[in-house]
């Protein structure tokens, strides 16, 4: 029980930086659509796209295949932390949140796959089945006071399981031409890793960091998505603590989760949200990959939590947090329709090469994730009107007297 407090608390403190973020987030994006469509044009593309790094490696690049593979690290900790020690270390606590994101996941790849299948857009069914952690749980955070407090916790578990499904989507559809010579080469580090893990007991995590950098260049010439790395160091990194220090898994992702938090996310917001609204975009042509996205992302994603919870509950598969209603649930499923971050990595991957595609896609995320956020406001207004005591009360002629 000890533990699990300190679990609690340790999870409930890193929450507040989520408004923060999200604020850096929204700031960022509207600051790459202002320069994107203003004179500002050629400068910003010319930033991001011309300037090369080392190689052909330019800027844009660098931020989505390297400093998204430190975000990536970041969420593996998460991930295995609470695996081990969290909301997900057993049957009971994790079986609630994970039904929820398994049917968050699925319905929305079934109604994009329904509005693409057989079509140029096929490619993009991992867009719409991701959750945003920093947007959804900053807006949770400013609604909280609306909302059941109870579900804070259920939407961070919820959305740790959606990272993970999502991962291994990214890894596994994502990924062509494989190399050989690159995972040959991954797996030797990964033993490496192990190694100084398991054998050396290195409880520093410098050292894992350092070995880290290989694991990304081997993963990175695999060509399996470079960020995978990230997830495959979390794997390796020490999860237990000799004393009462923290463990190199938890002082890795407390020291990084800043550096993500305010660099690293708001500056991939602003590398990839430059849409140009004005380019001429046959957006009839693409009409199925608007309905996927879009049908995915507001409609698929609660529409599928709340399907598989109920049918879980009914089953006796699960538990439905106590005191918590059915109408409370809905608010925060609505909320997991925000993809930014993941939905848009995807999609720079799912469609890399075709700009109208990719900003057309991205525009469908950017509203998805208003609507959603609007969606929850409204449900928070109208809840006291869908009170069941509210509508009797209200019958015409009298007859709820």
């Amino acid at each position: 029980m000890k533990l699990e407090g300190k679990v609690t608390e340790r999870r409930l403190k890193q929450v507040n930086p989520e408004i923060l973020t999200s604020i850096l987030l929204v700031s960022a994006t509207i600051l790459a659509l202002i320069m994107s469509n203003t004179g500002l044009r050629e400068e910003y593309h010319y930033v991001f796209n011309d300037i090369k790094i080392f190689g052909e490696f330019n800027l844009h690049l660098l931020i989505n295949d390297f400093l998204m593979a430190i975000f990536f690290l970041v969420v593996g900790c998460e991930i295995k932390y609470e695996i081990l020690h969290g909301h997900l270390s057993s049957v009971k606590k994790a079986a609630f949140p994970v039904i929820a994101a398994c049917g968050g996941v699925a319905l929305p790849a079934i109604i994009f796959l329904m509005s693409n299948y057989n079509t140029r857009f096929s490619n993009g069914i991992g867009i719409p089945i991701s959750t945003d952690i920093a947007f959804a749980v900053g807006v949770f955070m400013v609604l909280k006071n609306k909302l059941d407090p109870s579900l804070k916790v259920f939407l961070l578990s919820l959305a740790v399981v959606d990272d993970l499904i999502s991962i291994l989507v990214i890894g596994i559809a994502y990924s062509s031409d494989i190399n050989l010579v690159g995972i040959i080469g991954a797996i030797g580090v990964m033993c490496i890793l192990i190694y100084m893990n398991k054998i050396l007991k290195v409880k520093k995590a410098m050292p894992y960091m350092v070995v880290g950098i290989a694991l990304w260049f081997f993963v990175y010439i695999s060509k399996i998505h470079s960020t995978i790395s990230g997830v495959l160091l979390a794997m390796c990194l020490p999860a237990n603590s000799d004393n009462s220090d923290k463990s190199v898994l938890e002082n890795v992702n407390d020291n990084l989760s800043p550096l993500c938090n305010y660099l690293i996310l708001p500056l991939f917001a602003f590398s990839n949200t430059g849409i140009n609204l004005s380019a001429n975009v046959n957006y009839s042509e693409l009409k199925t990959l608007i309905k996927g996205i879009m049908g995915g992302l507001i409609i698929g994603k609660p529409l599928g939590i709340m399907l598989f919870s109920y049918i879980g509950v009914k089953l006796h598969l699960i538990e439905k947090p106590k005191d918590t209603t059915w109408s409370s649930l809905l608010q925060v499923a609505i909320l997991a329709g925000i993809g930014f971050t993941m939905s848009i990595f995807v999609t720079e991957i799912a469609f890399s090469g075709n700009q109208d595609i990719i900003d057309a896609s991205k525009i469908c995320i950017l509203v998805s994730g208003v609507l959603s956020s609007t969606l929850t406001c409204t449900t928070i207004f109208l809840k006291p009107y869908l009170n069941r005591r509210y509508i009797i009360s209200h019958l015409p002629f009298g007859l709820g007297k």
